[in-house]
């Protein structure tokens, strides 16, 4: 609290113009306040650390995993959060469709083909998914097909480069 002390034993000069008054500031509740900001900020620091979800990447070995060619899906991102898919291992001419991010979009697709795996392998771990971003996709396509892939549940999944076939079947060729 602030105070005024005022001196009560008046001189004995007549000609005092001006009683001399001191102020002494208690200063505890700025401390008090001071402290409390310093307590907020490093504890919110503490509790707010950054998130990543976390890739599994496959072990760098030569021998190749079997897969069944109608288990596997290819999911190519493209431009304007568009995304074109076949079905099986690109090898013969594939059916090429197109689908968005919306939940009727990609993620009906995927729980259907892994629908579709466990009717015919039994598990539906059988299920491979290959995601082949294009030069103009964004990250932000990228973020959206690995978070459908965590909320599909999607064990095996990988990430590649679009080769020279994948090109020649998304152009029409």
């Amino acid at each position: 609290m602030a105070e005024i002390e005022t001196n009560k034993h008046p001189s004995k000069k007549r000609n005092t113009r001006i009683n001399k008054k001191t102020t002494r500031v208690d200063l505890t509740p700025m401390v008090d306040l001071g402290f409390l900001l310093i307590t907020f900020f490093v504890f919110t620091t503490t509790m707010a650390h950054p998130t990543a979800m976390q890739v599994d990447l496959p072990l760098d070995t030569d021998q190749a995993t079997p897969v069944c060619a109608s288990c596997v899906m290819t999911v190519i991102l493209e431009e304007n959060d568009g995304i074109k898919y076949y079905e099986g291992d690109g090898e013969k001419d594939p059916v090429v469709k197109e689908t968005n991010f919306s939940p009727e979009g990609i993620r009906k697709i995927l729980l259907d083909k892994k629908k579709a795996v466990k009717a015919s392998r039994g598990k539906e771990d059988e299920f491979v998914l290959i995601i082949k971003p294009a030069e103009r996709s964004t990250f932000k396509n990228f973020v959206d097909i690995t978070d459908e892939v965590t909320i599909n549940n999607i064990k095996r999944y990988y990430i590649g480069e679009l080769s020279d076939r994948d090109k020649k079947i998304l152009s029409g060729h």
